[in-house]
């Protein structure tokens, strides 16, 4: 049986929004789901234990970065990711491939793999699909990515393409070098940008390969929203419809529910903890930033619709007083309604998916977040 499987419980009648269940060895969880980022193996400032109370189903981990420090080695010998962090449910981890493209100024890219420059120390390095499978298989993740280049917004039709191809021939090496397909599920990368003929082609050269799910890479890497939602739209048709579709780095709650209608099944992204970092909330009624002097002496809390802990507990003058003055805690706060926050959107999506009403949640939530405003603001 193959590691990962994916349950289809409802097709919403008024959007085509998908609702399901993924399968995993380390448990189930319901899509469309929101995966808090745990980049260095911890969600920033968050407990296993928290996580779990505000109803995380799984999360991911960064194989670049896990790479370089502790190292793989490590935990691998740990007993792997699950045991080394403390977390029970599944974990998905990525390629490394977005940050030897991100954080590195100096790199070069061969068949062979991408040759670069360590962000901290500058030392040199080399990320191969090979390398890129070695070091997830030591990690023991429930959900493998293959690794691939994610190409910057705009680029060119005939650097995409060349990009495109590259990415499949890197895919076919990953499945090659893949060590546990029985305990570890390795998803496809289906790459293109704004182009339609070359997702097109990215999507057949990796359903040829039959990953058991495909995620869909190099959006939300710049582009408007008009652009994503359009190859989305062209894009999740394509991809097979027995088996999960994961939208990468995306996490913004109108890009959540976009994404959703247009079919895609998991999300993830750093924007709420680093966003919470700052004392920029998501609220029921739009952005709130508690540094605001306003808030000086408002001791109501964050979100009056909100039943999280930080809401249930804490006042915006409190939390205002901990982010101004660099406390640890006041961090711990914004973090948890923000990861809150967005995990209760993905229970009402998946609520309005199963009772047919995706499209009339979405008017709901914009026009009370304020995303139908002029100049309203987004993250």
């Amino acid at each position: 049986m193959a590691a990962i499987t994916y349950e289809h419980i409802k097709t919403c009648k008024q959007t085509g929004a998908r609702l399901g269940i993924v399968h995993t060895p380390h448990g189930s969880f319901e899509t469309p789901a929101f995966m808090p980022v745990g980049t260095q193996a911890t969600v920033k400032t968050m407990s296993p234990e928290e996580l779990k109370e505000m109803g995380a189903g799984i999360i991911l981990g960064n194989t670049y970065h896990l790479w370089l420090r502790p190292g793989n080695d490590v935990i691998k010998e740990a007993g792997g990711l699950h045991k080394f962090m403390n977390w029970d449910r599944p974990i998905l981890t990525d390629s490394g491939g977005f940050q030897v493209f991100s954080l590195s100024e100096f790199r070069k890219i061969e068949e062979e793999g991408v040759h670069f420059r360590h962000h901290l120390n500058g030392s040199k390095l080399f990320l191969s699909p090979e390398k890129a499978m070695e070091i997830q298989n030591d990690l023991g993740s429930d959900i493998m990515m293959a690794f691939d280049e994610c190409p910057p917004y705009p680029a060119t039709y005939e650097y995409m393409k060349a990009s495109v191809e590259r990415t499949s021939r890197w895919a076919e090496r990953c499945l090659k070098a893949h060590a546990r397909p029985e305990d570890q599920g390795l998803f496809g990368i289906v790459q293109g940008g704004e182009f339609e003929e070359l997702r097109k082609q990215s999507a057949k050269d990796l359903i040829s390969l039959d990953f058991p799910g495909y995620a869909i890479g190099g959006l939300s890497v710049g582009e408007p929203k008009d652009v994503m939602n359009r190859a989305l739209e062209f894009t999740t048709p394509l991809l097979p419809a027995n088996k999960p579709r994961y939208l990468m780095g995306v996490g913004s709650p109108d890009s959540l529910i976009d994404g959703a209608i247009r079919g895609v099944d998991m999300f993830d992204c750093v924007l709420p903890t680093r966003i919470a970092r700052n004392g920029t909330l998501m609220t029921s009624e739009g952005r709130l930033v508690v540094k605001n002097a306003k808030y000086e002496r408002d001791f109501g809390p964050l979100d009056p619709n909100c039943d999280c802990y930080t809401c249930k507990n804490y006042s915006r003058a409190y939390i205002r007083h901990l982010i101004r003055a660099n406390e640890t805690f006041g961090i711990r706060l914004t973090s948890y309604h923000n990861l809150y926050f967005l995990l209760r959107l993905m229970e009402q999506i998946r609520e309005a998916i199963r009772n047919d009403r995706l499209g009339d949640f979405r008017e709901e939530f914009f026009e009370q977040y304020g995303f139908n405003k002029p100049n309203a603001k987004n993250f």
